[in-house]
């Protein structure tokens, strides 16, 4: 196909069309979505390119409010011995003056669907079928342009799939597709297009890259997912902060590191979402208790800890040589400090090396802090948890992202990864240490392992 297949976005009143533009576009900002009727009141168009080559228009449309008196106009527009057909009749119909004033949604949408390829026909499949839906088939079919039903609202489980199914056989429609715009399938789109290959023929080349492109765009962004899920944990398991042994300095000491944690876990959360093209206020953490409103609940509260499912253990500093775990308990939570002065004992020279300064200041009775394994262990949970609802939200969701407990057994018992064990050997790996180096070759070389880990898991 040289000309972009145009296809009109077509049904009742509010059962999703716009939506359905939202979602196929990934534009949360397209048309506007409300519970109200008619929200949609003109024909708008969007196009969908791969390449810089325009494959596909997407054209939504008014809602038709009532097609039972219309049905019943068209078929009284012949002439005495006439018999027209579908496309004539309504070409009567769009130039007569009913179509400017009584029925002027419904030419509307007849005007688009007639000036398209083809229709998706789309239908809440939560409403029983009723006539009316019958009678907009019929006149939708008076235009001789294929129609797919669109089944839309599927997800939850007041829905009547088999009686629509049933219904549109009836009609001679058996090309159908389930569509939740809200809970799109993952292979939601691949379906969709599919379908309308079985009914244009021609257009089964241009659809063809367009499943092809969505499945690596897939792929591109669950890539770049891991990664940032990656770096937001190896640049947590490398934190620390060296505090002098006073009580106040500690706790001082402590919540800069806490609110140092919180940020970047903020950060990745911000990131994640401009990577799946969503709001920032559209995530929240479901039931976890909320701290001012933001991304989640508190990292370092241990209600938090206990609804993941991971458990609090006393934290042995890592990163030093082999020495006694000194734990700092802080607000429930452990935090783990580096071993004291037990350090230096059968330390090696190359020990002594990588941590001459740390341990110097050892001698000088100051403490490490860094974060504990069980911290880490819930940014990994969350992070996943977040990303699973992403990739299976639909951008015509209105309500925030709300967050089920996640169910990833790896990462609540067992060792960490071991890029997170090397991590914590090398505090210049993270963007939250001063002098920090994040261009390492191993440091990537970390990064893309537990990538490749994160994305096995999901």
């Amino acid at each position: 196909m040289s000309q972009p297949l145009k296809l009109a976005v077509v049904g009742h009143t509010n059962v999703g069309k716009t939506s359905l533009l939202r979602t196929l576009t990934r534009d949360q900002g397209f048309g506007e979505v409300s519970p109200r009727a008619s929200t949609t009141r003109h024909v708008e168009g969007a196009r969908l390119s791969v390449d810089g080559q325009a494959l596909l228009e997407l054209y939504d449309t008014p809602g038709l409010e009532d097609a039972i008196a219309l049905l019943d106009y068209l078929e009284r527009l012949d002439r005495p011995g006439e018999r027209l057909d579908g496309p004539d009749r309504l070409a009567r119909f769009l130039d007569g003056s009913e179509a400017r004033q009584r029925f002027e949604q419904e030419a509307k949408v007849l005007r688009q669907l007639l000036a398209s390829d083809a229709g998706l026909y789309v239908i809440d499949a939560r409403e029983p079928v009723l006539a009316k839906y019958r009678d907009e088939l019929a006149v939708l079919a008076m235009s001789g342009r294929p129609l797919l039903p669109v089944l839309n609202f599927v997800a939850g489980h007041q829905h009547r799939e088999d009686e629509w199914c049933e219904a549109l056989a009836r009609l001679g429609l058996h090309a159908r597709v389930a569509f939740d715009t809200v809970a799109p399938p993952q292979d939601g789109e691949r379906r969709l297009y599919e379908s309308l290959a079985l009914l244009l023929e021609r257009a089964r080349p241009a659809l063809q890259r367009l499943v092809d492109d969505h499945e690596q765009q897939r792929l591109v962004r669950r890539h770049s997912a891991t990664r940032l899920i990656a770096e937001l944990l190896l640049d947590c398991a490398a934190c620390r902060r060296s505090v002098a042994a006073q009580a106040t300095l500690e706790q001082r000491a402590v919540g800069e590191l806490r609110d140092a944690i919180r940020q970047r876990e903020q950060r990745c959360v911000e990131a994640l979402l401009r990577l799946y093209a969503f709001r920032a206020e559209d995530a929240q953490a479901g039931e976890l208790p909320l701290l001012d409103g933001r991304w989640g609940d508190d990292l370092f509260n241990p209600e938090t800890l206990r609804q993941l499912g991971v458990q609090v253990g006393g934290g042995m500093a890592a990163g030093a040589a082999t020495g006694v775990g000194i734990d700092l308990l802080v607000g429930g939570v452990t935090l783990g400090a580096a071993a004291a002065l037990g350090a230096l004992i059968g330390g090696s020279a190359q020990t002594l090396r990588r941590y001459g300064s740390r341990l110097k200041g050892k001698l000088k009775g100051e403490r490490e802090l860094s974060v504990d394994d069980a911290v880490l262990r819930l940014l990994a949970l969350r992070q996943q948890q977040l990303l699973h609802a992403l990739e299976r939200r639909g951008h015509a969701a209105v309500e925030r992202i709300q967050l089920a407990t996640p169910q990833e057994p790896d990462w609540r018992q067992g060792g960490l990864p071991d890029a997170l064990q090397r991590a914590r050997a090398h505090p210049e790996w993270s963007s939250l240490n001063p002098g920090a180096r994040l261009q390492q070759a191993e440091r990537q070389e970390q990064i893309d392992a537990l990538s490749g880990a994160l994305a096995t898991a999901g």
